[in-house]
């Protein structure tokens, strides 16, 4: 079989699989919901409600069947792309939810996997060049610090630090109030700004960002600190950069153009499996500083246990990460010849 056949039978079978892992991923977490102790009736009306008004409630909610029937539902919505409706956002639908704190999510998701490439590759490559030195002690360290750290409590340190103790960064929004936001095209500040060409709008807009984007891209940097470092030291021990070495090519030139090439290679696949923990410690980041994103909206509709907005936020997460795996799989087998299927 031609490697491009290959490719596409690959392609095919994880095209195939991807709906039996939102699947299952939707089954779990309606499973789940339900058997944890709380009941949404009690979080919308309050525990000391009628007991008629809630059944009345529970009823319009559609929470009196039973659970199978519930399941089914909610499945025979989701073949539709139906995510439902909020229990607790006065009737507003999980895609309306999603359409407006997405975009806060994703320009946060951005900017820091930006600031993450930047520090990590910067270090990775460092530590590799200048092998069994401080520097590479430095790296390796930092590799291990930013992995293990906690996304929330290196969150409330920073902010205390840089926020309340020096007064750099502001907390808590992503705007100021007291200015007008950004007219609203594409729900990322930064950009709407840059296309109304308000260079003052744009600048506010990036400087709320820097605080929380520095704290998770920093986290996050030491996932590609520690790929580059390996890849980095192996290809400089390769035949064709003894090789260049011995045509006189600075050493320099030999690190960006030769070998720092091939080492970024293994980082595009790790771009892919980077997004399911940016997801992740993005829940933990928006929740810190109060960033108006989905993550966030999701730990809300979590603590007043809105079933449909949960399981529909995770079921578009679930989708945003098969997709993109599926993105970098292809995107990595053209990049890199050496790949079978």
């Amino acid at each position: 079989m031609s490697r491009s056949k290959a490719l596409q039978y690959y392609v095919l079978i994880r095209l195939l699989l991807a709906p039996l892992m939102l699947w299952t991923i939707t089954t779990v977490v309606f499973l789940l919901l339900r058997a944890t102790p709380g009941d949404p009736v009690d979080a919308i009306l309050g525990p000391r409600a009628p007991a008629a008004a809630k059944e009345a409630l529970r009823s319009q909610l559609g929470l009196d069947g039973s659970l199978v029937q519930q399941y089914l539902d909610y499945m025979g919505d989701l073949l539709q792309f139906d995510l439902g409706t909020s229990l607790t956002s006065r009737g507003q639908s999980v895609w309306e939810i999603i359409w407006d704190y997405f975009p806060a999510t994703v320009e946060l998701g951005v900017f820091s996997l930006l600031v993450a490439l930047a520090i990590g590759v910067s270090v990775g490559a460092m530590s590799a060049s200048r092998p069994n030195t401080i520097w590479d002690t430095v790296g390796r360290l930092f590799g291990i610090i930013t992995y293990s750290v906690p996304a929330f409590w290196a969150g409330m340190v920073f902010q205390l630090v840089f926020a309340v103790q020096l007064g750099w960064f502001p907390l808590g929004t992503r705007f100021p109030v007291s200015m007008t936001p950004p007219l609203q095209l594409t729900g990322l500040y930064t950009l709407d700004s840059l296309l109304t060409a308000n260079i003052g709008q744009f600048l506010t807009a990036l400087y709320y960002l820097c605080l929380p984007c520095l704290t998770l891209g920093l986290l996050l940097s030491g996932i590609f600190e520690r790929i580059v470092r390996v890849n980095l030291r192996q290809t400089l021990q390769a035949d064709y950069v003894e090789a260049a070495r011995a045509r006189g090519i600075p050493e320099k030139r030999i690190l960006i153009a030769h070998a720092l090439k091939n080492a970024l290679i293994p980082v595009i696949t790790v771009l892919g499996l980077t997004l399911a923990a940016l997801l992740g410690g993005a829940i933990l980041t928006e929740v810190t500083f109060s960033w108006p994103g989905l993550a966030n909206r999701l730990y809300e509709a979590i603590t007043l246990r809105d079933y449909p907005t949960v399981q529909g936020i995770v079921v578009f997460f679930a989708g945003i990460v098969a997709i993109a795996s599926i993105g970098i799989d292809i995107l990595n087998a053209y990049v890199d010849p050496r790949i079978r299927y």
